[in-house]
């Protein structure tokens, strides 16, 4: 006879039995990052721009009729309080040009500038080819952005002796009319 092998009883312990030394560990799965949608659903195609949002800036400070007597600072004007700025800023540009080319006195700059921009522009360098030969100055068609209410900024292409040379200009509202607060010639 042909003995059994009898199964050793730890053998069958231990399969019944789970192991002390393993435990289960439960491992997230990476997601990607939660998509916040603010505001409507656009779709961009390619070619057609894409519309500017509206801006909705936040108050200002807006021109009363009544000021105390201890209030003289200047007031913000509001866009509906201010002239065409394609106007003002092509005076503007005009005569900062022939203020720098030397036919102008600085003083006309005054009424157009804020005190600031004024003090720097009488004191600071003007362009080379501002001051340089006697072609005249012609300033071409004026381009308007108005990136907030009561803010414009223009600019233009001056032409002189065959050159053309970009100007811009910042201008804000300030007690009903636009005054200048930067300029830049290049």
């Amino acid at each position: 006879m042909t003995a059994a092998q009898p199964s050793p009883p730890e053998a069958t312990a231990d399969a019944t039995a789970a192991p002390s030394s393993l435990q289960l560990v439960v491992v997230p799965t990476p997601q990607p990052p939660e998509l916040v949608l603010r505001g409507p659903l656009r779709l961009v195609l390619p070619g057609v721009p894409v519309p500017r949002p509206v801006h909705r800036p936040g108050p200002r400070l807006r021109a009363t009729s009544r000021r105390g007597d201890a209030d003289f600072a200047p007031v913000l004007s509001a866009r509906a309080d201010l002239p065409d700025p394609r106007a003002a800023g092509r005076r503007l540009l005009t005569t900062a040009l022939e203020v720098f080319a030397g036919r102008r006195p600085v003083t006309q700059l005054r009424p157009l500038t804020t005190l600031t921009l004024f003090e720097a522009v009488s004191a600071g360098r003007h362009p080379a080819w501002c001051a340089d030969g006697t072609a005249p100055i012609v300033v071409g068609p004026v381009h308007v952005c108005e990136p907030v209410d009561g803010v414009a900024e223009v600019s233009a292409v001056a032409h002189r002796a065959g050159r053309a040379h970009a100007v811009a200009a910042r201008l804000e509202g300030i007690d009903g009319r636009w005054r200048c607060t930067a300029v830049q010639m290049g």
